[in-house]
């Protein structure tokens, strides 16, 4: 039985499917994974990504970190890619429990996922920091220098920078997620990224399914492992 074939009989049998996703899920949507050849860790930069995309960084030099931020954190041109519509598909066919990812682009809800825990916030969410008052990504692409509130706050956007911790409601809800799923695909992500990647040891059953380019730390654990795009391997697949 070839690999797809095999993957549409793990996906038939269960009834509580959880997707966890990384960068790669988005690539496809033209959106750079940050450790590919053409992502950010591999463009010259005045200080490495981890640094203009930390906590220190955005407190100490707004001006840069929003500069940095609006020229390669924000994707407004990217549309949904074949996994993100059939994820969508197999929640609507009651086959998919929850989305977990990693990503911040709004990918997964634009092409109709509803119940999607993003473990990294969302470029598409941004809010003042004095009055909590919400803004889209249009505010950040469209102002100049570093974004202000009407009451004069600044406005940050609403992903986890690194030195910050992540939400716990949602932490929490995709572990519950995870530990209640009966088939696990986890795809186009290296599992290098903790604590998102710690993510898979709470997972209890016996479909476990990594679909990735490159092999991950986790592959020897999986029960069915394919080194391909994650488009291409789920738009073959019928709820």
């Amino acid at each position: 039985m070839d690999q797809i074939a095999q993957l549409q009989q793990m996906l038939n049998q269960s009834r509580q499917v959880v997707f966890f996703g990384g960068a790669g899920v988005s690539t496809e949507s033209g959106i750079p994974d940050f450790r590919s050849t053409d992502g950010l860790y591999h463009q010259k930069y005045p200080f490495p990504p981890e640094t203009m995309l930390s906590h220190t960084f955005y407190r100490q030099h707004p001006e840069e970190f929003f500069a940095f931020y609006r020229d390669k954190m924000l994707y407004p041109q990217a549309k949904p890619n074949a996994a993100h519509r059939k994820l969508a598909e197999l929640e609507q066919a009651g086959k998919l429990t929850a989305v977990v990812t990693q990503n911040i682009d709004g990918l997964h809800q634009a092409a109709g996922s509803q119940k999607v825990f993003e473990l990294h916030g969302s470029v598409l969410r941004n809010y003042c920091e004095r009055c909590g008052k919400f803004y889209p990504a249009e505010t950040i692409l469209s102002s100049s220098g570093v974004p202000h509130c009407s009451c004069g706050g600044i406005i940050k956007p609403d992903v986890v920078l690194y030195e910050e911790g992540l939400n716990q409601d949602v932490m929490e809800g995709a572990v519950r997620a995870i530990m209640d799923a009966d088939m696990l695909i986890i795809a186009g992500t290296s599992l290098v990224v903790y604590p998102a990647a710690g993510l898979i040891r709470y997972y209890r059953g016996n479909r476990l399914v990594l679909i990735n380019k490159s092999a991950t730390p986790a592959d020897a654990a999986a029960n069915l492992v394919l080194h391909e795009p994650v488009g291409k391997v789920l738009a073959q697949l019928h709820a």
